[in-house]
């Protein structure tokens, strides 16, 4: 009886260790399938030149419309490093890491390039271009910006899809980045001359004078709209525009990551703000204070060049 019982122990502790086994064996297979997966979603790539996509969390901060949303990856040595051509020279520094470090003594910023991007329907523009450390794909990181009134911005972006660039490719397709001595490239008072007179011309806009011009207005819940046509403003190739919401509910807009405040203070709430160009949708915020408390809402308006006509 006493054998008997030595065997069941012994049996048993068998058992007892055979599933133990088991469940740190297929603890360990997940483990080592998981850290693979992730080892093979975050590998290296190899040294060269990608076509990737730049993604950000604002409509106001991202890469211009000719560029399709993507910037050129370069790898070296196992570094990444991207490239973006932004929608205007209005963001004139980045930072990679937060706002508030980024006024740190000490902290050193991301310089801007020009680059001149070319649209479909063949204008071209002079924007700011940056190139953005990548510390890893597929993965958010922090990117502060600041704009010419000086004032910070925290905003995560990341960098997915990278293609290898066709053969002799310097770039993403629609971005021409030209730097200047700072930078190290060096760049000609000829050559410069050549870039302001296409930043002039980029916009289309009308000679100087002041006209009327009907918008598209998309965005919102449909009640709160800007109201059409908007008197625009043309002078030395750049544009503004005086727009009125059917609203006296907004205490500030933002364009291009500018704040701008009010120039009225009675009636519908009505701005002064840039115009970068006619026939393309330029992305905005209004803050609206009707609700319990404010609101950033984004919205996008389209001034029409074929409705254009001189103001009365």
């Amino acid at each position: 009886m006493k054998k008997k019982i030595i065997f069941a122990a012994a049996l048993l502790a068998l058992l007892l260790t055979s599933f133990a086994a088991g469940g740190c064996a297929g603890g360990t297979d997940e483990t080592e399938t998981q850290e693979a997966s992730e080892t093979e979603s975050n590998a290296e790539l190899p040294d060269g030149v990608y076509t990737a996509e730049f993604h950000t969390d604002s409509s106001m901060f991202h890469v211009s419309e000719a560029c399709g949303g993507k910037g050129t990856l370069t790898v070296e040595n196992g570094k990444m490093t991207i490239h973006v051509s932004l929608v205007s020279q209005s963001i004139v520094n980045l930072y990679p890491g937060l706002a508030e470090d980024a006024q740190k003594d000490g902290a050193v910023l991301l310089e801007p390039t020009e680059d001149t991007v070319s649209y479909s329907d063949g204008t071209t523009e002079t924007v700011n271009g940056f190139d953005v450390p990548v510390p890893a794909l597929d993965t958010e990181f922090d990117l502060a910006i600041v704009g010419t009134k000086g004032k910070w911005y925290d905003h995560k972006v990341s960098v997915s899809d990278p293609v290898p660039a066709a053969d002799g490719a310097e770039g993403v397709s629609g971005a021409d980045q030209s730097t200047d001595a700072s930078s190290g490239g060096g760049q000609s008072a000829d050559t410069q001359g050549g870039a302001d007179q296409s930043a002039d011309a980029q916009s289309g806009a009308p000679e100087n004078g002041t006209y009327q011009a009907e918008l598209v207005f998309e965005g919102g819940s449909g009640k709160a709209k800007i109201l059409s046509p908007a008197r625009l403003t043309a002078a030395d190739g750049r544009m503004t525009a005086v727009v009125e919401w059917n609203s006296p509910n907004y205490d500030y807009m933002i364009v291009d990551s500018e704040k701008y405040l009010p120039v009225n203070t009675d009636g519908n709430s009505t701005f002064e703000i840039p115009v970068a160009a006619l026939d393309v949708p330029i992305s905005i915020i209004g803050d609206t204070i009707a609700m319990s408390t404010p609101h950033e809402i984004e919205y996008t308006i389209t001034f029409r060049s074929d409705t254009l006509r001189a103001a009365d």
